[in-house]
């Protein structure tokens, strides 16, 4: 065979093995999806069990992540930890390939392993501290908690020169907050509850539009008490406009935590570019009228081969990721004792950080992006210039080529809201009721036993959610 005609049959077979996955990723997942948000757990865990390709591919780290939130749904709280677990050595051992780096620019970024959102890996350690606490493994859910912190510290880190708008996870923190009183460390509960308000007031009131819980506040004042903080019960009795009188909880207490439906999805959007006339020598600049950005394209290294191609660049298309919305079918719940009725207050909006954290850095997207268009192009040209067959192929290829990365974890909620209720002494029946607008009131019943200084922690997720208007 001619060096020419085996050229043409490796493309053809990379457009074949192209087009098997042109779908995005929540349309290849799509019956996993529907045995999620169906509520039919046990079918979503044998899907995953014959997941091999999930399990030993690029994407694995989302197979993990499904699988463990699978199994904790299911009551499987170890099998879930060992998931995450997996996921959680992933993410860790992350290191840049840089042959798969280069291939990326000239297919696309789905060819290279995952790597999760910064709010997605903070979700991990909700997970798992959850698991460790209904396996009565409170150390192991302290270990996680420190873990968390080094996470959040890092994030911080990586963002400090940047105005990246999710630099701090104020339900990470509140959470910790939760687990160290439940041991009844008081002191770094205290800190803990202080760094969640802190975020709260200074990021997710801004960026996030939400409002500090009320419940953080007295959490706030409660620890900063019993820790022996008398001027810090002062400074936020004040700040607060709170007038506190500690109350003891003999019988202990109870935490719900409500997750409700799922997060938005990630599906693509093509933008297209034009060569601006603005363009000059080692320069290509390249101009997209509907967002009236432009982007210069550095070719003072190129051959001179590589700068007439770049140079001849008139249009073209770039993939991108976007979020499309999911919403929930339920909108309300509240939690019913003998004495009082309880309201849930919104402690963190998954949904709103996705769209926020991907608006962020979408002008980095698109750099890289056009970066990897006009590498295409330039290759395009060359490969016409030596056969016009070959550069008709690469054309094909270049064009099919060109996808957004929509991967992302698909079954984290798009909302976790939270109460705390006192128990009274002996058994306690719990009534969770949860509605919406076209859906039918459901009523949850648990049973707690009141113990003193004993603090439970109890999550529902409801997953009925509105199919999201993908095309």
């Amino acid at each position: 065979m001619s060096l020419k005609k085996r050229k043409n049959t490796a493309l053809i077979i990379l457009i074949s093995f192209i087009l098997a996955g042109c779908a995005t990723y929540y349309k290849q997942t799509l019956e996993f999806q529907k045995f999620v948000t169906r509520g039919n757990f046990e079918k979503a865990h044998k899907w995953l069990e014959n997941d091999r390709r999930g399990r030993n591919g690029k994407d694995k780290l989302l197979h993990y992540l499904n699988y463990g939130y699978v199994s904790w749904m299911l009551g499987n709280y170890r099998e879930s930890n060992e998931k995450f677990q997996k996921a959680d050595y992933i993410i860790e051992d992350y290191i840049k390939n840089y042959g798969l780096e280069a291939l990326s620019l000239v297919t696309n970024p789905k060819v290279k392993p995952y790597k999760p959102e910064d709010f997605e890996t903070v979700m991990l350690h909700y997970f798992t501290s959850l698991n460790y606490i209904k396996l009565n493994e409170y150390d192991n859910a302290l270990v996680e908690c420190r873990r968390v912190n080094i996470r959040l510290q890092q994030l911080n880190d990586k963002y400090k020169d940047h105005k990246n708008r999710y630099q701090r996870d104020a339900f990470a923190h509140n959470l910790m907050g939760m687990i160290y009183e439940a041991d009844k460390d008081y002191n770094n509960a205290f800190i803990a509850y202080r760094n969640a308000l802190e975020a709260y007031e200074e990021d997710y009131k801004e960026y996030f539009g939400m409002q500090v819980p009320e419940q953080l506040k007295y959490d706030v004042l409660r620890t900063a008490y019993l820790t022996g903080f008398a001027d810090e019960v002062r400074h936020y009795e004040k700040k607060f406009g709170i007038d506190y009188n500690y109350v003891p909880k003999p019988n202990g207490e109870v935490i719900f935590f409500w997750m409700n439906g799922f997060g938005p999805v990630k599906d693509e959007w093509i933008l297209r570019f034009t060569k601006h006339p603005s363009s000059r020598d080692e320069y290509v600049t390249m101009k997209n009228d509907e967002l009236d950005v432009s982007f210069p394209i550095y070719i003072g290294d190129k051959s001179k081969n590589e700068k007439e191609a770049f140079e001849q660049l008139r249009y073209f298309k770039v993939g991108l990721p976007k979020y499309i919305e999911r919403k929930p079918v339920y909108k309300d719940a509240t939690i019913q004792t003998n004495k009082k009725r309880h309201k849930l207050e919104l402690a963190q909006d998954i949904n709103k950080i996705a769209f926020k954290t991907l608006n962020d850095r979408i002008l980095r997207e698109i750099g890289n992006a056009i970066l990897r268009i006009a590498t295409k192009k330039a290759m395009e040209a060359l490969a016409d210039k030596e056969d016009e067959t070959l550069g008709t192929l690469v054309n094909i290829a270049n064009t099919l080529t060109e996808k957004a990365d929509t991967r992302h974890w698909q079954t984290l909620p798009y909302s976790i809201s939270y109460t705390r209720i006192s128990l009274e002494k002996d058994e306690n029946t719990i009534k969770m009721k949860i509605s919406g607008p076209t859906a039918t009131e459901k009523v949850k019943e648990y049973n707690f036993e009141g113990k003193k200084g004993k603090i439970y922690f109890q999550a529902l997720h409801t997953t009925a959610t509105n199919s999201p208007n993908i095309n």
